[in-house]
């Protein structure tokens, strides 16, 4: 599960704060964006086929260090790796960097849960999600 994935997200007027720069919560949002993609280009297993499972992923957890700002008109590469599994829940880090000068603005990890569709419930992440995300 060491495999790192990128994927270019564009600021955009929106993600811009009071401060004339990306507000803290967009990083968050630039990570899920970035692993939804991932799921399909790269694990090539996307969100629909959760849900056809019968599957949907939550957010549990996430931790974030900022340590620059992103502003209007840059574009950040948002790099992703599995880090582990454990039950119902995976762990995820991730690294967002400014492309033009290759310098990190933030760092950290989420938790996600994989719950029933039906129940709304956590369950356990089966052997076949497992093979397919560890590369």
């Amino acid at each position: 599960m060491n495999t790192i994935f990128s994927s270019e997200i564009k600021v955009r007027p929106d993600d811009i704060d009071l401060n004339n720069h990306v507000h803290n919560a967009k990083y968050l949002d630039f990570v899920q964006a970035a692993r939804f993609e991932q799921m399909t280009t790269d694990y090539k297993m996307p969100m629909e086929e959760f849900i056809e499972k019968g599957y949907n992923w939550i957010s549990t957890a996430a931790h974030i260090d900022w340590k620059r700002p992103l502003k209007l008109g840059d574009s950040a590469i948002v790099k992703t790796q599995m880090d582990s599994v454990n039950g119902a829940q995976c762990k995820v880090n991730f690294w967002i960097e400014n492309k033009a000068t290759n310098k990190l603005v933030s760092e950290g990890h989420f938790v996600y849960t994989m719950v029933s569709v039906k129940s709304g419930r956590p369950v356990r992440i089966t052997d076949e999600i497992i093979e397919r995300y560890s590369i």
